[in-house]
């Protein structure tokens, strides 16, 4: 049996210091984590994993510290996640793109672009509508007749957004798919191998646009970015510098009220908006410049 503990902070900087303090308690957790609760609100989840009872009297001082709600402490069975997300995952069409994994490779269809992407830590297997839009978007703009040389995936998760680039456009050189997450670049290094295109996309860890493949890329004709709100503003200046005249962003990983504070963000960079769509509560953005 192992136990897990999880509270709710206002703001990033708590939910950090709230998480490096927890780290130290005995008994230590064996993991810690925290993630922004994605309502707009700015409130935080921080959550520790424990393989004995933690000491809640312990942790409710460190919540009350950092300005925390008490813990809810729950006891967790064992559970083989991985294999229960790939059993209970079903495979995910996005316009022509197939997602699967690999226990689903008798069930891809004829004339679909398929992307083997295998249950792991890192986000983007295709079921969260900000993937979906996204795969969706580039559906389009190849539709459109778009036909881009570079293309840079920011925050790339598994790497599925550079994937299905590098599938649809097999001319598009560099490809550039970089995380700040080490265990994310890891897995999209992997799905990289898995769908033969190892030799294509280049992985590399990264924050933001900040890595030198990145910088050798530039400028690229198309920049995906499924990210936060925060983030996706604060790398306006960035993407924006970064694209090559004639090019699209496609943005996402915010939701539809959040939109147009990030759409002004670009907009003062000079590019517009040229599509977009909502899935539940999420918006997908298509921005191109606007000279």
């Amino acid at each position: 049996m192992m136990y897990s503990a999880i509270t709710i902070c206002e703001g990033l900087a708590s939910a950090q210091a709230l998480a490096e303090a927890v780290e130290e308690i005995d008994p230590a957790p064996f993991a810690v984590g925290h993630f922004e609760i994605e309502d707009g609100s700015n409130r935080f989840e921080v959550g520790a994993h424990f393989e004995e009872v933690p000491d809640d009297v312990v942790l409710d001082l460190l919540a009350a510290v950092h300005g925390a709600r008490p813990w809810t402490i729950s006891e967790v069975p064992e559970v083989d996640w991985v294999a229960k997300v790939r059993r209970d995952l079903p495979p995910v069409e996005a316009g022509r793109f197939f997602l699967y994994g690999s226990h689903d490779a008798d069930k891809v269809p004829e004339g679909r672009v398929p992307l083997l992407i295998e249950a792991a830590m890192a986000f983007g297997t295709g079921h969260h509508g900000t993937t979906l839009g996204c795969l969706r978007a580039i559906d389009r703009l190849e539709a459109q007749g778009f036909r881009p040389r570079g293309v840079a995936d920011v925050g790339a998760g598994t790497a599925v957004l550079a994937m299905a680039a590098a599938k649809v456009w097999p001319g598009a050189a560099p490809v550039v798919a970089g995380d700040i997450d080490p265990v994310a670049v890891e897995t999209a290094a992997a799905n990289l191998t898995a769908n033969g295109l190892g030799e294509r996309v280049a992985c590399v860890e990264a924050a933001g646009i900040d890595a030198p493949a990145f910088r050798e890329g530039a400028p690229f004709d198309l920049i995906l970015a499924n990210i936060l709100k925060g983030p996706l503003i604060a790398l306006a200046p960035d993407l924006a510098g970064a694209l090559a005249p004639g090019g699209r962003v496609v943005l996402s990983g915010l939701l539809v009220e959040q939109a147009p504070d990030v759409l002004a963000a670009y907009e003062r960079q000079g590019l517009r908006e040229a599509d977009r769509e909502q899935i539940g509560d999420w918006a997908i953005l298509v921005l191109a410049r606007a000279d």
